[in-house]
């Protein structure tokens, strides 16, 4: 798959790169791409420039169509490009799960990396209160996922011993 991809870019760039694009061509390749192609993207965006590209081909197209057709070659080029690309660091790596009190510190807008004073985290529910709450505007059940998230975060804060 991944050979072919480069090819289908290959062929693509080429047509691309041409001064005047050769739209007969880039209509045969977005036809075999739609047809062959494994991946859901980029035979939606093949199949989607075909009637473009048809049109673009004729010899009576206008300026308007060339350049539709040209936006559509580059759609299929953005998603070639997208999956030829190599994937570096962790993009693909799984998201970690947050424990409950990272979750109410993300709720409220707080920091992960240090020790948060009650005063801190009072103030940051106490703002994020007055738009949440159901008499002025918000939902209850929002309302209540932050007044939860206070809560927690408090009792963590009055468990721990002070050193």
């Amino acid at each position: 798959m991944d050979r072919r991809l480069a090819e289908w870019k290959h062929e693509l760039d080429l047509v691309w790169s041409a001064h005047t694009p050769d739209f007969t061509e880039a209509l045969r390749l977005a036809q075999r791409i739609a047809a062959t192609s494994e991946d859901d993207t980029l035979c939606q965006a093949a199949s989607q420039a075909i009637p473009i590209l048809r049109c673009a081909a004729q010899e009576d197209a206008d300026h308007a169509m060339h350049n539709a057709a040209r936006r559509r070659l580059g759609v299929i080029r953005e998603v070639l490009s997208a999956l030829t690309t190599p994937q570096f660091g962790k993009r693909t790596a799984a998201l970690k799960n947050l424990t409950p009190e990272e979750r109410s510190r993300e709720l409220l807008g707080l920091p992960f990396e240090r020790r948060l004073t009650e005063k801190e985290i009072h103030r940051a529910y106490k703002l994020l209160a007055k738009r949440a709450h159901p008499d002025a505007g918000g939902t209850e059940d929002a309302f209540l996922k932050l007044t939860a998230a206070h809560e927690t975060l408090m009792k963590e804060r009055r468990m721990r011993p002070r050193h």
